[in-house]
């Protein structure tokens, strides 16, 4: 049976480190995969400028407001697919309107987004959009809808990778310990021996493994790994990591229907 421990969690920073073993490197990667490009979040598809009198032309001000992250409520929206998207009429759970209506000069940022949805709102207010001089005007309504990073990176909503948890073995009796000594990074000694506490806890596996097997051997576990992921902040990391899960066995279920038929 598969076994999960949190490593450590950052809710501040929207950082979490989970400790899996008892599986394999297909499912960890199905998992990374899941959570980059399946999990849906909110971001602005389309633009209409009413007015635009900045130095920057309306389609880079586009690309910038497609780029914001957005606070993203998955219970109160629903995904469509990219091909029905432009078919489908707005409607209250599948689009959102913001407008934006700012006159110079003022420096634009994400704050000045006004959300139809106060829970779907910029996760980063202070990121700029454009500054506006003395008399410059720019009025707009965007449309932000549900999508997913295999699309669009706008839609990505963390940075999820893996490393395979490792064993390390150090011989400070090794006849070639002196020879090699001066290789291996200083952070890893303590009182002149190499320590393999220290490797583990300052992340120097990669760095001290391959000089001398004699002196540290290295051993990495095909069963056992070390999840990392971040979230840009759309959603909570532990809610990206159940939906990624929840959207995995969906497509296994499917599967396994289409294999009965």
């Amino acid at each position: 049976m598969m076994n999960i421990q949190i490593v450590e969690e950052k809710k501040k920073d929207n950082k979490l480190v989970l400790n899996i073993s008892n599986t394999s490197t297909e499912f960890i990667n199905a998992l990374r995969r899941a959570c980059i490009e399946e999990v849906p979040t909110m971001a602005i598809e389309d633009v209409e400028f009413r007015h635009n009198s900045s130095v920057m032309y309306d389609e880079m001000i586009s690309l910038r407001l497609g780029l914001i992250p957005l606070k993203t409520d998955l219970k109160s929206y629903e995904l469509l697919p990219p091909e029905e998207r432009e078919k489908t009429e707005p409607a209250a759970k599948t689009h959102l309107k913001l407008t934006l209506k700012e006159t110079g000069p003022k420096l634009v940022t994400a704050a000045d987004l006004q959300s139809q949805d106060p829970k779907v709102k910029p996760v980063y207010p202070d990121i700029p959009i454009v500054k506006l001089l003395k008399g410059q005007r720019l009025e707009l309504e965007a449309t932000a809808v549900l999508g997913q990073g295999k699309e669009h990176s706008k839609w990505n909503p963390c940075l999820a990778y893996y490393t395979n948890q490792a064993k390390v073995t150090v011989n400070n009796n090794s006849k070639e310990f002196e020879q090699f000594k001066s290789k291996y990074p200083l952070q890893v000694f303590d009182k002149g021996k190499i320590d393999a506490k220290a490797i583990m806890e300052k992340g120097l596996v990669d760095a001290v493994a391959g000089i001398n097997p004699d002196i540290v051997n290295v051993e990495y576990d095909d069963t056992a790994f070390i999840f990392y992921i971040e979230s840009w902040g759309q959603l909570p990391v532990r809610e990206i990591i159940i939906k990624a899960l929840e959207i995995i066995e969906q497509k296994a279920e499917e599967f396994k229907a289409l294999v009965k038929e």
